[in-house]
């Protein structure tokens, strides 16, 4: 069965426009409201929180009218992470969680994703029918069994309390100066909040949502705000999140940028010395780095290699027994603590290698010396098939003959966005960039 609406991570688009409509959320509500009251033979509840968007008022309220017109009782979160949901569907006893946002997309954006019953992202399987009822006859509940909504004001204090959970008793971040940068999204109050409670001197920025500056200059994706409110006031590091607060990146004393491939490398090298990571592997994607696999070789750690997106990362980790995974994009998982990517968790276990070993930022996350590596977007229009064009596919057949052996190459389609993404990896930086330039021209043509 094959999915439409759905990309990598849920549904998304432009707000007010096909599919992130009003209409098209109350659909999607009244469909996963079926699909998860096939039993019908119970009281059944639905989580739902959002991030920062303007548009997330119409999107909750279209939602929660779909949900309730099949007879799903929706309980109300309001600004939470994007982790948070999936920790309090499970919490909740809730049978579906939805989370609004489009993570680090600018404002205009929103999405839908979803989570099951037990606080994970769904599998392709479930997204494609309820996807199918969508296109169909969605059955109502009768007048009398209609859901009811409320809100739930706790919500943010719930997962404050578990983030802090997962940092290592009898260690605190007193002394420590962190600059939080919460991209004006949904961790603007719980990130601060859960830094000061374990005694960290904190410098926020990015804490000022107004529904349209989300993600706009500040946050995992333009770090060089933090890299100035660092250098300005001499912090330690710079914690940088995305709108959703499921992925971080982070910022040394000097101002370097640490990304997903180098934090996960320090948590897989730890976790390995204490005999705690799980199968010996850690998960990530294609677009990880070759610098890291050679890490992680070098120490007979092993490198499972999935589809992008932290939903496929997540789904390999269960497969095979792992708990560590994430993507370079900085979303890193780790199952004993979260159901998906947590940023300020992540966060909080780098802050406790640096209170646990002394040394700081600068030498815990430059763990191996990256391969040259570049990507590059060409946007294209709806309903155009680059990748078909013939030109475009005989330059990357090109480009595949002149990397064989020196280095590797990647191009796909966003599951969140209308972009053809390549990506390439070679020593070879002249002979990199020329196959990039090649193949990004060809498909510039072709759209």
């Amino acid at each position: 069965m094959t999915r439409k609406l759905f990309g990598t991570d849920g549904v998304r688009g432009r707000a007010n426009t096909y599919p992130m409509t009003a209409d098209m959320a109350l659909r999607l509500g009244a469909a996963a409201g079926r699909y998860f009251r096939r039993d019908g033979s119970r009281a059944h509840r639905v989580v739902i929180g959002k991030d920062t968007r303007l548009s997330g008022y119409m999107i909750e309220n279209a939602l929660t009218a779909g949900f309730t017109s099949t007879g799903m009782n929706v309980l109300l979160l309001g600004p939470v992470p994007t982790p948070a949901v999936g920790l309090l569907t499970t919490s909740m006893r809730a049978d579906v969680g939805v989370m609004i946002s489009a993570s680090h997309n600018p404002a205009e954006d929103n999405g839908i994703k979803f989570f099951g019953p037990d606080g994970f992202k769904l599998s392709d399987e479930a997204e494609a029918e309820i996807e199918a009822l969508v296109s169909g006859d969605i059955l109502p509940a009768q007048a009398a069994n209609i859901g009811r909504a409320r809100r739930i004001d706790d919500g943010r204090f719930r997962y404050v309390e578990r983030v802090k959970s997962s940092f290592p008793q009898g260690l605190t971040l007193d002394g420590l100066k962190v600059v939080i940068d919460c991209a004006h999204g949904a961790a603007y109050r719980a990130a601060p909040e859960v830094l000061w409670e374990l005694g960290a001197d904190v410098v926020a920025i990015g804490v000022a949502p107004d529904g349209t500056n989300i993600n706009a200059g500040v946050g995992s994706t333009a770090p060089e705000a933090a890299v100035a409110r660092l250098r300005e006031t001499g912090a330690d590091i710079a914690i940088c999140l995305d709108g959703d607060a499921d992925r971080v990146i982070l910022i040394d004393e000097t101002g370097g940028v640490a990304d997903g491939d180098q934090i996960m490398a320090l948590f897989a090298a730890r976790w390995a010395e204490e005999g705690r990571l799980k199968g010996g592997k850690l998960a990530a994607t294609v677009m990880s780095n070759l610098g890291l696999e050679r890490f992680l070789d070098a120490r007979g750690i092993g490198l499972h290699r999935t589809p992008v997106g932290d939903r496929y990362v997540v789904e390999a980790m269960r497969a095979h027994g792992l708990n560590l995974g994430g993507e370079q994009s900085g979303h890193i998982v780790m199952t004993d603590y979260a159901t998906t990517g947590d940023g300020l968790i992540a966060g909080l276990q780098f802050l406790a290698e640096m209170v646990r070993t002394g040394r700081p930022a600068s030498t815990l996350a430059r763990h191996f010396v990256t391969v040259p590596q570049l990507l590059r977007n060409v946007r294209y229009a709806a309903g155009q098939t680059p990748l078909e064009h013939p030109a475009v596919r005989a330059a990357i057949a090109a480009g595949e003959a002149k990397l064989a052996g020196q280095g590797r190459l990647l191009i796909r389609k966003s599951g969140t966005e209308p972009l053809m993404r390549v990506m390439a990896e070679a020593e070879d930086e002249l002979l990199m960039r020329a196959v990039v330039d090649e193949i990004v021209g060809a498909i510039e043509a072709a759209v």
